[in-house]
């Protein structure tokens, strides 16, 4: 097997921590899997896995290899891209939907760069909940969706598109954004902002409280708001909370216009995901798709 085998299967470890899982996405017996991982280790005198029992997690060595392999393969996903769009020519119509998280934080750099390259492609970008996305592409109103949540309908396909983080977010006059942490329980205690029901970001909160003991009917509901905009704007003139998406607050963070406050015990991390209906093999959902995973905003 080559190198760059072997570093797939430590990238593919690294990500699943799980050896087993590892030799099923891999198509591989477990332990090819484990021999893999011994040679890099031999090869670079380091242990890249510390063991606990039956778990594994990174050593430091791990973890700065991790970040290697991740930045090698983006080059490698790159470079096929590149080359297999040398000869083609892409035009026609692209329908996106983008939930209220996506739409207006995430998908516009990328658009831009994607009318750049295609400028033959016209694009038109619907906004929506999460809910509402995905029945525009039940409906066909739309081609692809980019939304959050943990929903999963069996007539869409999702595909993991990046991370996010949902963080409590005050203005920074808010009698409690200078503790250095909360409790769980002032939660219910503390008038909150929410999005309206259908939002994803809802769905995924609720989940998280869900973990810590605390239900969603037991916060103290100031209102519930379905623009991520509007929900700012209120927070900035009032003293109340809510909990955002980072990449929702990158410039209010920037500008010391809000603060985010950490709740103990509360971590509430999402993916956002490209949506399709089952068996949709359009060529133009599958370029896009493509070209924001490689060029997407750091």
């Amino acid at each position: 097997m080559t190198f760059d085998f072997r570093l797939q299967v430590f990238h593919t470890v690294a990500r699943r921590l799980n050896f087993t899982r590892a030799a099923e996405e891999l198509f591989i017996s477990q332990p090819a899997v484990t021999r893999h991982i011994q040679e890099l280790e031999q090869q670079f005198k380091v242990k890249l896995f510390e063991r606990n029992g039956t778990r594994i997690r990174l050593s430091p060595a791990g973890q700065r290899l991790l970040v290697h392999t991740e930045e090698l393969f983006a080059v490698y996903r790159n470079i096929e891209f590149d080359m297999n769009n040398l000869t083609r020519r892409h035009s026609g119509r692209l329908f996106l939907g983008g939930s209220m998280t996506t739409a207006p934080y995430v998908i516009p750099p990328i658009l831009a760069e994607f009318h750049g390259r295609y400028p033959e492609v016209a694009v038109s970008l619907i906004t929506g909940n999460t809910q509402q996305i995905e029945h525009a592409l039940e409906q066909q109103e739309i081609d692809l969706g980019v939304v959050e949540g943990y929903s999963r309908h069996a007539a869409i396909r999702y595909t993991e598109f990046m991370k996010d983080e949902i963080v409590l977010v005050s203005n920074p006059g808010h009698p409690l954004a200078k503790k250095p942490v909360i409790r769980p329980e002032d939660l219910t205690r503390i008038p909150l902002l929410l999005r309206e029901p259908g939002s994803g970001s809802l769905e995924v909160l609720a989940r998280a409280l869900k973990g810590i003991g605390i239900k969603l009917s037991a916060l103290k509901k100031e209102m519930q708001l379905n623009s991520t905009e509007i929900i700012k704007s209120y927070l900035l003139h009032a003293p109340v909370m809510a909990f955002l998406s980072v990449h929702a607050i990158a410039k209010e963070l920037q500008n010391k216009e809000c603060t985010i406050v950490e709740v103990k015990g509360l971590r509430i991390e999402r993916s956002f995901y490209f949506a399709r209906l089952q068996g949709d093999a359009q060529a133009l959902p599958e370029l896009f798709m493509k070209f924001a995973m490689h060029y997407k905003k750091a």
